[in-house]
């Protein structure tokens, strides 16, 4: 019996786990053998579409896409891996157990340990690779050499980007730089080091050759890849060499930290930091702060096209108010307003929420900032208007009453019972740039010249200056806390620097029994050691 002939793009196997872009022909027994020919029926298809910078720019956009789905989309899970069970983060929720106890929960078979290995291997990886194999090949029309190798580099930026992730979180990992045709069992692991190698060489390439300055919202240009190789460069041991990329960010002319009020929002109450969080400001040309930021803004060029694809730190990170009781332990005493609806999943451990501020002064810590009173908004309650006292035995401090974080708020342009919103999120801000190099330096033991890099943000937030026998890695981690809270993917964060395990075991009370030194790294997930046949792939120690 015949039966359709179907071309899907991008695809082959790599060990079950990964996938790198190639056309296979799928077909069904009885097909005739001139139904396999390798003719591409859709636009899809590299060979159609990669033949030109207008096709190109549209495989630079899918890289872009993919990007987004690191921590967004409809499988937000990835995202809150990356917090729970760190210093800064908990399970609010009683119903989940999410890193509670490392043991069990933190196997090679669970879904964030595959998530974050597929997001790489089947989507930017592969899609890299297309682009950069692609840009090679005879027939292609470019206007220039520098027009070519500025697609090349932004496509080799989100590669480095990719196993720079990859590395931090699993250790070493096999490096694919191809894409492959045909099936393939026998990869191997990489060392860590020569996975940042890897990424060091598509970083260097990436800041020679891409713009200056983004040629739209969300585009990647030199900063960006500066302050990648800065991380990587740290990972590598080249403190010089990182304290160097970051300078050219710092110094480069483009960017600064953003010190007064800016923005859209000025007739609200509100300071210079809390202004980077608001709806819009993001991208503003004003905002000098802004390195990258995904778009994530609603049906909109570059945004998101359905409803239930846009930011979901709201939904994830913000408690359950709409759930509180009154003393009487009446429930509907409060009515989801402004606010969104957030369920509780993700909760600040009391280090972050209360021990890290330790600067009175510290805007970051202000009511513009976190949420530290609510109310009853009912009018309908005996209790409308009154403060929700947080002694309240009627109130779940864990899951439906506890400061929140007004990064995650925007504007409610779905109704206030809507747990997402669609506001553009920040993959790289300046302020962290600052950090990096901090850190480069306590590394390389030029602690003045750390302290005065960790001063600047802190002027920013009108916290104290410190001298520079405070400057030390845990006090990077601890100004990271305050600065970069939910930004920066904290789990990856304490992998890469080798602190995981003490930093959950002294403030994360709920996970710090259970975790072991062998969780710094994420397990390698088990269906890409059974599948991968010809060649072994080492399991991690301890999983």
């Amino acid at each position: 019996m015949k039966t359709r002939n179907i071309k899907v793009p991008f695809i082959h196997r790599i060990a079950l786990g990964l996938l790198v872009a190639a056309s296979v022909c799928i077909t069904q027994t009885g097909c005739k053998k001139d139904i396999l020919d390798e003719i591409p029926l859709a636009f899809m298809n590299p060979e159609a579409t990669l033949t030109n910078k207008a096709g190109f720019e549209s495989a630079v956009i899918s890289l872009h896409s993919g990007a987004r789905d690191l921590y967004f989309g409809q499988d937000g899970a990835k995202m809150w891996a990356m917090h729970i069970g760190t210093d800064v983060f908990t399970t609010g929720d009683h119903g989940l157990a999410d890193f509670i106890n490392y043991p069990t929960w933190l196997t090679p078979v669970q879904n964030s340990v595959n998530d974050i290995w597929d997001w790489a291997y089947l989507k930017m990886i592969p899609r890299a690779n297309t682009i950069i194999e692609g840009a090679e090949k005879p027939g292609v029309t470019w206007a220039s050499e520098a027009e070519k190798n500025a697609i090349v580099a932004e496509a080799k930026f989100f590669r480095a980007y990719a196993y720079n992730y990859l590395a931090n979180l699993y250790g070493g990992v096999p490096i694919v730089d191809r894409v492959y045709t045909e099936d393939k069992r026998d990869f191997t692991r990489a060392k860590r080091e020569e996975v940042y190698k890897f990424a060091q060489q598509d970083l260097e390439f990436a800041r020679e050759w891409l713009p200056n300055a983004a040629s739209l919202p969300g585009r990647i240009a030199k900063a960006a890849a500066n302050h990648v190789l800065t991380e990587v460069n740290i990972n590598l041991k080249d403190y010089d060499k990182a304290i160097e990329a970051a300078t050219r960010v710092i110094t480069g002319g483009r960017h600064s930290l953003m010190t007064s009020r800016f923005g859209n929002w000025l007739n609200q109450p509100g300071d210079a930091y809390s202004d980077l969080f608001r709806d819009r400001n993001q991208n503003l040309a004003a905002n000098k702060e802004t390195i990258w930021a995904v778009q994530m803004e609603f049906q909109t060029p570059g945004g998101i096209a359905l409803a239930n694809q846009g930011n979901t730190t709201l939904r994830a990170f913000g408690n359950r108010y709409w759930n509180l009781k009154d003393p009487d332990n009446k429930a509907g005493t409060v009515v989801a307003d402004s606010l969104g609806r957030g369920v509780g999943w993700v909760r600040g451990t009391s280090y972050f929420l209360y021990s890290v501020w330790n600067d009175p002064n510290d805007i970051r810590n202000s009511r513009n900032n976190i949420r530290r009173d609510f109310y009853f908004n009912n009018p309908a309650s005996a209790y409308f208007g009154k403060r929700v006292d947080p002694n309240n035995p009627k109130a779940d401090t864990m899951y439906d009453h506890y400061p929140t974080l007004r990064k995650i708020e925007g504007e409610a342009l779905m109704g206030a019972s809507y747990g997402r919103t669609f506001k553009d999120w920040y993959m790289i801000r300046l302020a962290e740039t600052y950090l990096l190099r901090a850190e480069a330096y306590i590394r390389k033991g030029d602690l003045q010249l750390a302290a005065n890099d960790i001063n600047v943000v802190r002027a920013r937030s009108n916290a104290g200056a410190i001298t520079s026998g405070m400057a030390t890695v845990d006090f990077i981690l601890d100004e990271r806390a305050r600065e970069l809270y939910i930004e920066e993917p904290r789990r990856v964060t304490l992998a890469r620097m080798g602190k995981l395990f003490e930093r959950v075991k002294a403030y994360n009370p709920r996970s710090g029994a259970s975790v072991q030194p062998t969780n710094e790294l994420y397990p390698i997930p088990q269906k890409v050691i059974v599948a991968n046949s010809g060649a072994a792939i080492p399991q991690n120690q301890g999983y």
